[in-house]
């Protein structure tokens, strides 16, 4: 006898998420293809307001424009013109941000396409790869995969400290800017490797990555609870983020080669008390930042972060009734005809209006989750 799926088997939530996919795909998606879209610069704006008109423009990043051709290379045979803007995307992430003269790419350039702030920065150069390694297993193509590769090599000889970690920012020449290592952009680094695992055999990539979560182990998990704090422990001022737990757990627990791992083992244990610590009960929202006894620092609601922690559930086992309730959450408290509400505060107050560029790229791998835990 073949085993019911869930989508058979839970036809209430099968229902939930085609409604919620739907809005994503007919409400949310178009937003970056028109009013989200500068066509003289080819880039997307780095926001949009509540009418779907474009804040003032201050900068555009390389990290948003890797961010929507992660987005658009996800939807290639889905959406019409996926194809054509994800090579848009490509074009511009070189044609604007690489710096020709000393390598790597910039953090971002002013509104009319100049150079602006000229550091290089991990999380950048991670979300680069983690996009290219998405869009070449679309296109295979030549010019993609030599972005691939020159990614990868600047990560590795520029960004890496010799422990396994890496420094999360540098000058434009590369010189030490005494940032030292920090959890966001290595947690984004080892999303970025798996990417890159999961579309070719790389043997290198490979232990960079086990290496990489060894020493998360080691630098960041605070051995008393078990949670990863954003910045190294003994640093001045730290705390966690659930949402960034969340994050990690999904990361470990999907990945054949890092489940069983010392790390996972840490965030696996520390699950029950993110959820306890970091999880609103009544609205199911995720908080934004807790110190290290579990007192709120930032009670924001941001929309990422509901998005990881329901991603995360799909992993948990028997957890199907808490997969509808957290999805029925997002759909209810941050989803809107018009788009999203990108933070409630701690009240559940609409605090932010604006719809940044960068957030249809949380809503689409949560969404990814979704689906795989349906299949």
């Amino acid at each position: 006898m073949q085993p019911v799926s869930r989508s058979a088997s839970q036809p209430e939530l099968t229902t939930l998420f085609a409604s919620v996919q739907q809005h994503f795909q007919e409400v949310i998606v178009p937003m970056w293809q028109g009013p989200g879209w500068n066509a003289e610069l080819a880039l997307p704006y780095e926001a949009l307001d509540g009418a779907h008109a474009p804040l003032p423009p201050q900068r555009y990043r390389a990290m948003a424009c890797a961010r929507q051709l992660y987005l658009f290379s996800s939807l290639m045979g889905h959406v019409q013109g996926a194809e054509e803007r994800s090579a848009q995307l490509f074009n511009s992430l070189q044609r604007h941000f690489h710096d020709a003269e000393h390598g790597g790419w910039f953090y971002s350039i002013d509104p009319q396409g100049a150079p602006l702030d000229q550091r290089k920065d991990l999380y950048t150069h991670a979300f680069i790869l983690f996009a290219c390694a998405h869009y070449w297993e679309k296109v295979r193509q030549t010019s993609v995969e030599s972005v691939l590769n020159s990614v990868l090599e600047v990560i590795t000889q520029r960004f890496a400290t010799g422990d396994g970690l890496y420094e999360a920012s540098l000058g434009r020449d590369w010189s030490s800017l005494d940032s030292g290592a920090l959890q966001n952009p290595l947690m984004h680094l080892a999303e970025a490797f798996l990417a890159t695992l999961s579309f070719r055999a790389a043997p290198r990539v490979q232990d960079q990555l086990v290496k990489l979560c060894t020493a998360m182990q080691q630098h960041f998990i605070d051995p008393q609870h078990g949670m990863l704090m954003e910045k190294p422990l003994g640093a001045v001022d730290n705390w966690y983020e659930p949402g960034h737990q969340f994050e990690w757990y999904f990361l470990l627990e999907s990945s054949p080669l890092l489940r069983g791992s010392e790390l996972h083992a840490s965030i696996e244990q520390a699950f029950a008390f993110t959820e306890q610590s970091g999880v609103e009960q009544s609205s199911r929202a995720v908080k934004a930042m807790l110190d290290l006894d579990g007192q709120d620092r930032d009670a924001t609601q941001r929309i990422w972060a509901q998005a990881e922690y329901l991603r995360a559930l799909t992993l948990r086992p028997n957890a199907e009734a808490s997969v509808q309730r957290q999805l029925l959450a997002l759909q209810q408290n941050f989803l809107h005809a018009a788009g999203w509400h990108e933070c409630r505060d701690e009240q559940g107050e609409v605090s932010r209006k604006d719809m940044p560029s960068t957030t249809p790229y949380h809503l689409a791998t949560c969404y990814h989750g979704l689906a795989e835990y349906l299949r």
